[in-house]
């Protein structure tokens, strides 16, 4: 039987004010008290949503989130409370800040197509002459972004932050220390499993004036890993690093003419590609996690989340 994928939810808890839809989550807030976050199987690239859900992308998603949540408790607070379903997670309701801090410890992706262009600085963070893409940087960097509700999220510097009052000075130095500690931490696991983490973001919030943790960490949606064997000879010969990230899709759309302008047209996702991407993320979350996926049933996906859930709540 041809499994199933979770691309809208449109469910009614107690207590709830409101359903935000973002490009891939549907974030229910009870009563400003808890967040439910249901990860469905929509799948974005340059800031669109794709035609067609990917079958078990939701559940790789939120449970190596739900992992990384908990193996990174020590270092501040979370906001998750409980995983109920494969593709749902509870939590405390945060105040979010209004940027994203990414950071980068190589010279990849958005980065790479910057210095390409001859950019030597990013976000206000200087970057050497003579680097190849890939290459690893002489430290880790913080490139923030604004957290745009639609669009494009901008690129903007610490200075900038600060000046236009995101967020306080205090605050923002709290976040620089956790977002180098989370990614020693993601660096080091990554490392346990041959892999290199190369670039994520993490998302933080306020709640009983705590700073929080907030939304996914370390997935293959919101960080890049390449394989650590071969890495240096890979590098050396000019060759593409081999990836665990969402970075392939964002290469076939790229081949196939779409990155998201105006006028450009997504090429056809056929079933086969469909599945071809599903397998991706099954092996993401084998490789990230050196767990065995476990395919939930799919026959009945949004009942079982919504009983699932609602079975969490009535618990809180």
């Amino acid at each position: 039987m041809e499994s199933q994928a979770l691309v809208e939810t449109r469910f009614n808890f107690p207590g709830q004010k409101s359903r935000y839809v973002g490009k891939v989550r549907d974030v229910y807030n009870i009563d400003d008290r808890h967040l439910v976050m249901v990860v469905s199987d929509r799948i974005s690239a340059f800031d669109v949503v794709l035609p067609k859900g990917i079958p078990f992308k939701g559940q790789v998603l939120n449970q190596i989130a739900s992992y990384f949540l908990d193996a990174t408790a020590d270092i501040l607070p979370n906001w998750k409370i409980a995983t109920p379903d494969p593709m749902a997670t509870v939590g405390k309701f945060c105040q979010p800040f209004k940027v994203e801090m990414v950071i980068r410890g190589y010279l990849s992706g958005h980065a790479w197509r910057e210095y390409k262009e001859g950019k030597r600085s990013l976000c206000g963070e200087p970057l050497p002459d003579g680097l190849k893409e890939n290459d690893k940087l002489p430290r880790p960097i913080i490139t923030p972004t604004t957290k745009a509700d639609e669009g494009h999220d901008e690129d903007i510097s610490k200075a900038d932050i600060l000046k236009a009052g995101l967020v306080s000075a205090e605050d923002y130095a709290q976040l620089e220390k956790y977002t180098y500690a989370l990614f020693e931490r993601g660096t080091q696991m990554a490392r346990e499993k041959g892999l290199i983490l190369v670039d994520t973001k993490y998302e933080f919030g306020k709640a009983d004036g705590k700073i929080h943790l907030i939304d996914e960490i370390h997935t293959p949606d919101s960080s890049r890993y390449f394989y650590a064997d071969g890495y240096e000879q890979r590098q050396a010969a000019g060759e593409k690093q081999r990836q665990l990230s969402k970075e392939f899709v964002r290469e076939w759309l790229i081949e196939n003419g779409f990155q998201g302008r105006e006028g450009e047209r997504i090429p056809d996702m056929t079933p086969e590609r469909v599945q071809q991407i599903s397998e991706r993320y099954i092996e993401l979350y084998e490789n990230i996690t050196g767990k065995r996926f476990e395919k939930s049933d799919t026959s009945r996906l949004a009942e079982r989340v919504e009983t699932n859930v609602a079975a969490c709540l009535k618990s809180l």
